[in-house]
């Protein structure tokens, strides 16, 4: 059957009869006459094919198909009552629904943690799905309800609303034992900062491009921008290894003499164990911006508008939004 040859007003006397276990209970509660939920489940039956109900002493037994229809039949009712009754008034403690947020392997990592350790306090009966999609896909999927939010540096993701989180930059990462971690750290020592071999005496970061010349580079082909910086400094036959994923550079970087462009506030964190440096070079396309897009849709939604005001307190920076 199709839904369109359904009177959707059918599924409510349905539920309430297979509650009841009465016809004229459910016409009580639907405020109508018997006679006319008579009529409505001779119609329900027509469409369906199947009796539904039967005389049981002084009301009705269900048949198994009735049975099987009853759950899904007060699911749908359920989700659609909630959408049109929906309060302005959002309250997360008692909200069950899944929210698909659209992140990088690498912005898992980022806002993961904190997003989920303050939902279990905040919202503890909702769930969050991460969903990552092609960047070309990822305003349709905001649009269709597919996405509830994107987050990350999606310079191509465009016609969405968005609210900037925190400023970035591409860094060198090494090991710290790294023939020109060495040398950069010897040329410009001391050091302000033991984590980042950067010299404050120079423009920002500048490191002389004869030394980063004989770097060999390892990248992740999804994060175009790394390999365009690559272009742009004419390292791209430099490049000796393309992974698909961020997480599994560190490992190949401690154990290799390759070196990988990582966004700094991630890379910072591998750069704490020891083992690793972080190299901080004057390069073209280093700063970005990371941000939050959603869809004009579902700017109103109070969930969303919920979800998006804990992710803006708990990432965006003063100066991002400055």
């Amino acid at each position: 059957m199709n839904i369109k040859d359904l009177d959707l007003n059918l599924l409510r006397l349905f539920d309430a009869v297979w509650r009841t276990r009465s016809v004229s209970l459910a016409a009580q509660q639907l405020g109508m006459s018997q006679p006319a939920a008579s009529q409505g489940l001779a119609r329900l039956r027509a469409v369906l094919g199947d009796a539904l109900f039967e005389r049981s002493g002084s009301g009705v037994r269900s048949t198994p198909r009735a049975d099987r229809l009853a759950q899904g039949v007060q699911s749908a009712l359920a989700t659609i009552e909630q959408a049109l009754n929906a309060s302005q008034l959002f309250d997360p403690q008692r909200s069950t629904r899944v929210l698909r947020l659209h992140l990088s392997d690498i912005g898992e990592a980022r806002f993961l943690p904190e997003l989920v350790l303050a939902l279990q306090g905040l919202a503890p009966g909702m769930r969050l799905e991460a969903l990552p999609l092609p960047h070309a896909r990822i305003g349709a999927a905001l649009d269709n309800g597919q996405l509830d939010l994107a987050i990350g540096f999606l310079p191509e993701v465009v016609q969405t609303l968005q609210q900037p989180l925190l400023s970035d930059r591409y860094v060198l990462l090494m090991r710290k034992e790294h023939p020109v971690a060495l040398r950069w750290g010897r040329m410009n020592a001391p050091m302000t900062d033991p984590l980042v071999c950067a010299d404050s005496s120079a423009s920002p970061g500048a490191l002389a491009p004869a030394l980063l010349a004989e770097l060999e580079f390892a990248a992740v082909r999804t994060h175009s921008d790394t390999l365009r910086i690559l272009e742009l400094m004419h390292w791209q036959h430099r490049l000796r290894l393309t992974v698909s994923h961020f997480l599994s550079l560190p490992g190949i970087v401690r154990s290799s003499d390759l070196a990988v462009l990582m966004p700094r506030n991630f890379a910072q964190g591998f750069a704490e164990t020891g083992a690793l440096a972080l190299i901080e070079p004057d390069l073209p396309l280093r700063d970005f911006t990371v941000s939050m897009h959603w869809s004009a849709r579902f700017d109103k939604d109070p969930c969303l508008q919920w979800l998006r005001s804990t992710v803006s307190r708990l990432f965006s920076t003063p100066e991002v939004n400055s």
